[in-house]
Formats: structure tokens, C-alpha cells, sequence
């Protein structure tokens, strides 16, 4: 049975259509600027379609527990950042009886290029047996790899010493983002999983490049002309990747309102892609 401000998932049908509405409204009068690239229709679809698989912890489906303010606000949010969930760019995932938008690192590597300045990124693990060294220019600041051998024999995911991104800039510049491993448990841990799921035990390195992508797209936004706002979530990647079940635990959000949803992608048209959600109680949601 629904609970209170939830709706069945044969009545919230229509909630789609009312985020569509209100970005389009958004969009007339100046507050909101969706990307050239983007199409808020076709991705809302798409969201809708998988939100009738996303389940609860308890198996519950989303559509069913989660308050209706919620999924407008989570829809709302996926759409003011340009992303899509069928592309793989973000999930959504229960907080008791809140559905949340969650980037994943592809989600952080779109927003990178279409708001920053980034051309490409690749990633690498550096293992024990390792040579890694790399140099910092003086006057930039901009990191550069002047060697890095690796054996085939190294490549064990019990010894991983770090791993670095390099980013590849609009303007043919390079940067490189070392992280040693130390810093990337750290990240990690602020994830739901600590750092213990099965992702991070069996995928350590594949999950140790995504948190060194996440940090180097984090440093592209900061740098970057527009006023694009994201939110500093150090992990983001485990988050939406690796605690699919153990983030469910979490429930401890407060059911929030149409009018007291604190969305702060409704702020400056200038402001367009924004995950943070402001605690002063200052910027109004979208009033689904």
C-alpha cells in the first residue's frame, strides 16, 4: 500500500509529463538553458521506462514507495544536468521513501565537456614493481608522466599504489591527476559501501580510475567560464555503481514537499547543471 505522499505507480504516470512541463516553462522564461545536444522529452521517457524496474532494498518498486515529490525532483534533476540514465550517465536509487538522482563517472565526463573544457580523459592504475614518475611545470602547475613502466607481473589488484587521469584539454593541453591509494580508500569511504562492496573487492582497479576520472572532471568544473555548480561528492562513482543495495539502507531524508524541494538547478539561467541541494532553506524548488 502507498504511503503517505506516495501514489501507485499507475497514478504517478502523469509525473513525467509534469517535469517535461515545468522545464519547458523554465526554459521560456530565461531560468533554465537545456544543452543544444540535449533532449528533455527523449530522456524523460527513457527515465520513466527504467524507473518501473527500480526496486527498494525490500524489493518494493520505487514507483510505489517513493513520494511523488521525490521522483519529479530526481527526474528534474537528470534533466537540468543533460544527462540520461539510458546512456549510463546516472542512476536512480531509494533513500527510504525518496528517489534520488545519483551522476555516474560517465555522467561527470559529459558534464566536463559540454560545461569545462575537456577533449578526452584516460586513466591508469600504478601497481608495486612500478616505475611512475612525473614532472610539475612551475609556472602552470600542470602535472606531466615522464615515465611510467609497467610488467605484466605487476598487475595485482593487492597492490595497487595509486592511479592518475589524464586529461586531454579543447585547446591540445595536457594535465595529469595523481591519486595514491591512500587518497582514493578515502574517497571511497564516503560512499555507503566504505569501500567494502563487491565492486571494490573484485574491481579495485577499474573502480580506483573511475575516482581518479571523478577528481580530474571535478578540477575541469572548477576551472571552467560557466557557473555550472557540482556537487564536491568525493566517491560519486561507488555510489551509483557499487552500493546499488547498500545505499538503500540510508533512510534518513526527510520527506520533502513540492514547494519546500530545495533544487538549486533552478537558480541563474547561467546556472544549468547542478546536483547540490542548499540547506539555508534560501532557493526554492520547482514547485512541481
Amino acid at each position: 500500500m502507498a504511503t503517505e505522499n506516495t501514489l501507485p505507480a499507475t497514478q504517478q504516470k502523469n509525473i513525467a509529463d509534469s517535469v517535461l512541463a515545468k522545464v519547458t516553462m523554465f526554459e521560456q522564461t530565461g531560468e533554465l538553458t537545456i544543452p543544444k545536444d540535449y533532449v528533455p522529452s527523449n530522456a524523460l521517457k527513457s527515465a520513466w521506462l527504467i524507473l518501473q524496474n527500480v526496486k527498494d532494498r525490500a524489493g518494493k518498486p520505487a514507483l510505489e514507495v517513493c513520494t511523488r515529490e521525490s521522483v519529479a525532483n530526481a527526474l528534474f534533476e537528470m534533466v537540468t544536468q543533460g544527462l540520461s540514465p539510458m546512456k549510463k550517465q546516472g542512476d536512480f536509487l531509494v533513500y527510504g521513501n525518496q528517489l534520488t538522482w545519483q551522476r555516474e563517472y560517465t555522467g561527470n565526463i559529459a558534464l566536463a565537456k559540454r560545461y569545462g573544457n575537456l577533449k578526452e580523459i584516460h586513466a591508469n592504475v600504478i601497481y608495486e614493481g612500478d616505475v611512475f614518475e612525473y614532472a610539475i611545470d612551475h609556472l602552470t602547475g600542470r602535472k606531466t608522466i615522464t615515465k611510467h613502466e609497467q610488467k605484466l607481473e605487476n598487475i595485482d589488484n593487492s597492490k595497487i599504489r595509486g592511479a592518475y587521469a589524464v586529461v586531454i584539454l579543447t585547446d591540445n593541453t595536457s594535465d595529469m591527476v595523481p591519486m595514491t591509494i591512500a587518497q582514493i580508500r578515502a574517497s571511497w569511504n564516503q560512499g555507503a559501501a566504505k569501500g567494502n562492496s563487491g565492486a571494490h573487492q573484485n574491481f579495485a582497479d577499474e573502480m580506483s580510475k573511475k575516482t581518479v576520472i571523478n577528481r580530474a572532471c571535478k578540477l575541469i568544473f572548477r576551472e571552467s567560464d560557466d557557473s555550472a555548480i557540482i556537487t564536491d561528492n568525493e566517491g560519486v562513482d561507488q555510489v551509483a555503481e557499487a552500493s546499488r543495495t547498500t545505499v538503500r539502507d540510508n533512510a534518513n531524508k526527510q520527506s520533502l514537499t513540492m514547494e519546500e524541494a530545495e533544487v538549486i538547478s533552478t537558480t541563474p539561467k547561467h546556472v544549468e547543471p547542478v546536483e547540490e541541494v542548499v540547506a539555508d532553506g534560501t532557493i526554492q524548488g520547482p514547485g512541481f
